[in-house]
């Protein structure tokens, strides 16, 4: 290999376009978890983490011991890691103690991509995947199963341990600790032996003894003196909701408290809760619904992530969830025209869209389950028939299939990201818009390649 580490890569390397896009990033967020009065073990750099994670989800690694793995084998990795090898464990805590800084790197990916140009918002697409979750379909069960299982398993439990133990707890002393004399025959054995190991070994007489007590001493009356004080204010705060005969009663600005129902209603994974039994292409599947919009660059502008599997209602909230990530990315600009499927069709949000000035282009849905809901649509399904048939509605939304499921089959297909890792929503969340950001990156890579070209 060559001396310098320069030299190890072409110029025109993602991994150097990678370290030079995490410079440009705000990581504030990940170094504000960290000491700097020197105590402790010094962390490996934040933003060579950011990185590692960031080319290795471009690559379609987002093992933790598959990255550990390249920072030996992969040229590209040792000079994203600096020659330095963290291991799979710290990768993970990584992850998982910065994950709401993690799923920040999605704005400032869309960020870098506004700089470019790349983040235009004439028309828009918005459309969801299916993405597996890391559980198994086979591990959903209802409650009441789940709850005869955790008894039957109690019950073997105890009869495993009565022919263990017969009629002792299981958790008895030793013979030598069972009496009085015994325990002080050992504790004296042990004096000895420590005195013994004392004498030996003598210990520096430590000389600011007394001013180490009066410190210690300090910090505990400043712990109980705080400890006291926020039981003062809890129960002060307890008392605005008790009324004068002693019942309790709401106190101005507090929520009302949730009651569980008796028994959850449905069904529950018991390896990942949050996911939920979804219709994917090729079948149903344990996972969640991923929702995502792109423009015509093919640029996510917003990810998100819901376990329900219809995509009816998603309309609205993704519209804002986009316009709130331009916002932050610098872009003032406003949608032109919206294009989704016809499971987005939701007339009410359609038109809280178009009263924002927004052309909504949405085909009809002309399932048996939509007929009874054609009837009190009126004329808005033979209205949006007669903008779609015209030469310019339909040029329109021919636009976006090649705009957004190319995407979808970039991500899952190309760099084989097609089931979640994590578990729990927020956590796939992070891992979604991990993904994403790294879509994103990976266009502005090439069109920087395309305009250096030029």
């Amino acid at each position: 290999m060559p001396p310098d580490v320069r030299e190890w890569l072409p110029a025109n390397h993602l991994a150097w376009f990678v370290i030079d896009a995490v410079g440009e990033m705000d990581l504030d967020a990940f170094y504000a978890a960290y000491r700097f009065d020197g105590r402790s073990r010094p962390p490996y750099d934040p933003a060579m983490m950011v990185a590692l994670l960031l080319y290795a989800y471009a690559r379609g690694v987002p093992s933790s011991r598959q990255i550990e793995r390249a920072c030996v084998e992969d040229v590209a990795f040792r000079v994203i890691a600096a020659q330095q090898r963290p291991d799979h464990a710290t990768i993970a805590r990584f992850v998982a103690n910065h994950q709401d800084a993690i799923a920040g790197l999605f704005g400032e990916v869309l960020t870098l991509c506004a700089r470019n140009g790349l983040a235009k918002v004439g028309v828009i697409a918005i459309d969801g995947t299916k993405v597996a979750a890391n559980a198994s379909r086979n591990e959903n069960f209802e409650y009441e199963q789940i709850a005869r299982e955790l008894v039957e398993r109690a019950i073997a439990t105890d009869q495993a341990e009565d022919e263990l133990y017969g009629e002792a707890r299981g958790d008895e002393l030793p013979p030598e600790f069972s009496t009085t004399a015994g325990r002080r025959g050992w504790l004296r054995e042990a004096k000895k032996r420590l005195q013994a190991e004392r004498s030996a070994n003598p210990q520096p007489v430590r000389r600011d003894r007394s001013k180490r007590l009066k410190q210690a001493k300090r910090g505990l009356d400043e712990e109980l003196w705080t400890e006291v004080r926020a039981n003062a204010a809890y129960e002060a705060w307890r008392a605005r909701g008790i009324a004068a005969d002693g019942s309790r009663r709401m106190a101005p600005g507090m929520a009302k408290p949730y009651t569980p129902p008796p028994t959850p209603p449905g069904r529950v994974n018991v390896t990942d809760p949050d996911s939920k039994v979804v219709k994917g292409l090729r079948g149903w599947l344990q996972g969640y619904n991923a929702q995502a919009v792109t423009n015509e660059q093919q640029i996510i502008l917003a990810a998100e992530i819901d376990n329900v599997g219809a995509d009816f209602g998603h309309l609205e909230p993704m519209l804002d969830a986009a316009q709130h990530e331009l916002q932050a990315a610098g872009v003032d600009e406003t949608p032109g025209v919206l294009l989704a499927d016809a499971g987005y069709w939701h007339s009410e949000q359609m038109a809280n869209v178009v009263n924002r000035g927004i052309v909504v282009l949405i085909p009809p849905d002309t399932s048996r389950r939509r007929t009874t809901r054609r009837n009190w649509e009126g004329g808005h399904y033979a209205f949006m028939r007669r903008v779609l048939a015209t030469e310019h509605g339909g040029a329109l939304y021919r636009k976006r299939q090649p705009m957004i499921e190319p995407v979808f089959a970039q991500v899952k297909f190309n760099r084989g990201l097609g089931r979640f890792r994590r578990r729990g929503r927020g956590a796939v969340r992070t891992e979604w818009r991990l993904i994403t950001a790294t879509h994103n990156l990976l266009k502005l890579h090439t069109h920087m390649l395309a305009v250096a070209a030029a």
